[in-house]
């Protein structure tokens, strides 16, 4: 972990409690913010070959003639009557996602091949693109530049918080979705791409010739505070190889400092990857189960930490609305071994698992698949977890200047808590 402390992370999470603007980096299909795109998934590896095929009845039920002879009605009335020129990919592409939708479940998602490609970099956490943050206005579309990565391209090109992206090769940054637009910006290591600017307190436009590289998002960020208390705060579950590394990396960096007790930030964290939270737990835990699922048919998948790699200190975790599915299976954990303090609200509850299966044509499924439980059993699916203190978010800092932890009331409570052991 560097050690300097990237703040930018934390001005992040701060600028999330204050506008609901959706956020993107540069070249990632991450959604940072919307809690109804929270996950807890799992990825399927097995062979295509060997995915489930559908059963007699359900072939009686949905693939039946009189099915496929009302798609043929529906499809003849839209070719005869739409007043435009109809996309019959994008007809088809949008059977598979009206079959998935059927499922009124908010957490299974059927994905294009296109899609599906960009969902892939958010989950590794590694991507192609020039390492910049972008938010985009709801109302207006504008898209701003949240941060620049230290030492990515766009860092080094010069771009700077705050700046609003006019175009990218020539595509007006306003006139599409932020997830579409940013599938613009990224593209093949070494190629380039044309950015223009509007910078505050500059009259003419600026633009910029940006040559592409490979980016690894940094998920976990660390600082040592007053009396040897680290702190860690964690923005997403990410891919093991990214998150859990730089997990272990700031542990080791802060223990190396001489850290006697820890802050682990989830606030605002919307989850991820299942195998990567199962991982961070078992280098704090003590030995034992740290979360379970279970199918539709009982059948139970534990994890469980077979090392004695505890934290061995006292310990808080800061939570809020947002902390989401492996977010709370972080939380539930600490709490259940009573291993730590949860400080915040309470948490957002989603106690369920995906599993994310590619086709063979290029696309993916995204379907639930399992309930998760925390050690002790408890399922919190739509409940959410207690903290053991609650406490609303209060920040007695200018929110127009940068945040400063030290005035957050949640972290000084946390300071003030691990003070007393």
């Amino acid at each position: 972990m560097d050690e300097n402390f990237n703040l930018d992370l934390l001005e992040e999470k701060h600028s999330k409690r204050k506008n609901f603007w959706k956020m993107f980096v540069c070249g990632l299909f991450a959604a940072l913010l919307s809690s109804a795109l929270t996950i807890g998934i799992l990825v399927y590896t097995g062979e295509l070959s060997m995915l489930p095929k559908a059963s007699a009845k359900a072939k009686e039920t949905v693939l039946n003639e009189d099915v496929q002879n009302k798609i043929g009605q529906v499809l003849g009335i839209m070719e005869h009557y739409y007043y435009e020129d109809i996309d019959q990919k994008k007809l088809a592409e949008g059977l598979y996602a009206g079959l998935v939708n059927s499922l009124e479940d908010p957490y299974s998602t059927y994905f294009t091949a296109e899609e599906y490609t960009s969902y892939k970099a958010s989950a590794t956490g590694k991507y192609c693109g020039i390492g910049a943050v972008l938010s985009q206005s709801e109302k207006t579309k504008v898209v701003t530049i949240v941060r620049a990565y230290e030492g990515t391209p766009a860092a080094q090109a010069g771009l700077k918080a705050g700046d609003v992206i006019v175009s990218v090769d020539g595509i007006e940054a306003t006139s599409m979705e932020l997830s579409e637009f940013v599938t613009h910006i990224k593209g093949d290591e070494g190629t380039s791409v044309h950015v223009v600017i509007q910078r505050e307190g500059e009259s003419k436009k600026l633009s910029f010739d940006i040559t592409r590289k490979q980016i690894e998002v940094p998920t976990v960020t660390s600082k040592m505070l007053e009396d040897k208390i680290g702190y860690i705060a964690i923005t997403e579950f990410g891919d093991k190889d990214v998150t859990a590394k730089q997990f272990s990396e700031a542990l080791t960096a802060l223990k190396k400092d001489g850290m006697k007790k820890l802050i682990i930030d989830v606030r605002d964290n919307p989850g991820g990857m299942l195998d990567t939270v199962s991982e961070m737990l078992y280098q704090i835990l003590p030995k034992g189960t740290v979360v379970y699922t279970q199918d539709k048919n009982g059948n139970k998948e534990v994890y469980q930490s077979n090392d004695n790699d505890e934290l061995n200190m006292p310990l808080v975790v800061l939570v809020n609305g947002n902390s989401a599915s492996a977010s709370e299976i972080f939380a539930g954990a600490v709490k259940d071994y009573k291993y730590g303090t949860l400080i915040g609200t309470k948490t957002f509850g989603k106690g369920i698992v995906q599993v994310l299966i590619p086709l063979t044509d290029g696309s993916a499924v995204k379907v639930t698949m399992a309930k998760y439980f925390t050690p002790n059993g408890n399922y919190i699916h739509k409940k959410g977890i207690e903290p053991d203190i609650n406490l609303e978010y209060s920040y007695t800092g200018d929110k127009d200047q940068p945040y400063d932890m030290m005035k957050d009331n949640q972290v000084l409570k946390a300071i003030e808590v691990l003070k007393q052991k």
